[in-house]
């Protein structure tokens, strides 16, 4: 049964968007903040001044290089009431634990949990029944956060559409009126480190939904090095449509190209060696080679016999349960500890042409898609 997003319009300077934000998932803001210094504590023993130091070093190098996601950021703790320090390390979260995952995966002595993984894929216009560029992906991880949908029209950027959790700014799974697409999947590798201090992962997803031509949108990964690994497909609808895996290790990328007109990723790099890095996988090995190789087996069964992909193939593919604890639609594990628990929190397919997100809130085999549009 869906539990149904909170949908927020989002107008103005990024402060404004902040703090209509943060007022407007005041209880979801204040429920994520709780469950990641939980984790934080949980998964990394971090104290709370830890984290805020951390946050503190990241708040200075967000204000240097996008005052515009750091004055949203102020916005959002103004208006949700929250401490600033304590928004911004939910806005860091990614290389705050992702940065853990990697530690722990490098010690011999230890064999890291089973992570949060995505599943996500793009299907070129030559391939759908309906002509139009799709992209998608089910979002897997803890449970217990919240989530948006926020359509936001802030000047001088494309307007977008997109999920977020409740106190990230921008969002990272959405769309933008330049027909500009992303969806992303979360990486690890021995170079992964929060102390490199560069352009967090989700102010990267900002800076691309926030860009006017997928040149630019690719740039935002290729230009400049990163803290902690991460996958990034991006796409843009046109009469020449654009399509883009970028595999990016904190000092290298591999961008992958659509074959037959498909692209999937799931959770690991497919060439580690162009990117010069190991990848500690543990038990989140399993999971990701086969949903990797179980969603390009299912869009090839899609296409079979000259058939061209619908939304309801796509619909079907993420709520696939084939490998059961490894599969596609992912369930939390009651067996294991609440922290290592990871679940499907959300599953999306983008029609990338008509500018419209089809969502559903939770797993996608007890959720009902719904749409969303750009334009409200």
């Amino acid at each position: 049964m869906s539990r149904g997003l909170p949908v927020l319009d989002l107008e103005g300077e990024s402060r404004e968007i902040g703090l209509a934000h943060g007022r407007g998932a005041k209880d979801r803001v204040a429920r994520n903040v709780r469950t990641y210094l939980q984790r934080f504590r949980d998964y990394g023993g971090f104290s709370h001044d830890e984290i805020r130091r951390r946050a503190t070093e990241y708040l200075r190098i967000i204000e240097a290089r996008n005052p515009d996601y750091a004055a949203a950021m102020e916005g959002i703790a103004d208006g949700s009431g929250e401490d600033l320090l304590d928004v911004v390390a939910v806005n860091v979260r990614y290389e705050i634990l992702y940065s853990e995952f990697s530690r722990a995966g490098m010690e011999q002595e230890r064999t890291p949990p089973v992570l949060g993984g995505c599943t996500s894929f793009a299907i070129l216009p030559e391939q759908t029944a309906s002509g139009h560029l799709l992209v998608g992906q089910n979002w897997d991880w803890i449970p217990q956060v919240q989530g948006l949908v926020v359509r936001t029209r802030r000047q001088g950027t494309p307007a977008s559409l997109a999920f977020t959790e409740a106190g990230i700014a921008g969002g990272k799974i959405g769309l933008n009126d330049a027909k500009i697409a992303l969806v992303i999947n979360g990486l690890v590798s021995d170079r992964d480190s929060w102390a490199r201090l560069c352009t967090p992962f989700h102010v990267r997803c900002w800076e691309i939904l926030a860009s006017h031509t997928f040149l630019r949108a690719v740039s935002v990964v290729r230009e400049e090095a990163r803290a902690c690994s991460a996958n990034f497909l991006i796409a843009q609808a046109g009469d020449v449509p654009h399509l883009v895996d970028v595999e990016a290790a904190p000092d290298r990328v591999c961008e992958l190209q659509p074959k037959g007109g498909i692209l999937a990723h799931a959770n690991h790099f497919t060439d580690p060696d162009a990117v010069g890095i190991r990848q500690p996988l543990g038990e989140d090995r399993a999971s990701t080679l086969f949903r990797y190789d179980r969603i390009h087996a299912l869009l090839r069964n899609a296409l079979a016999a000259g058939r061209r992909i619908e939304l309801a193939d796509l619909e079907q593919i993420l709520r696939d349960h084939e490998g059961g604890a490894l599969s596609i639609c992912r369930h939390e594990d009651a067996t294991r500890p609440e922290h290592y628990r990871f679940a499907t929190v959300v599953s999306v397919i983008i029609d990338v042409d008509e500018g419209v997100m089809f969502l559903a809130s939770g797993n996608p085999c007890t959720a009902r898609f719904e749409r969303y549009a750009l334009t409200s």
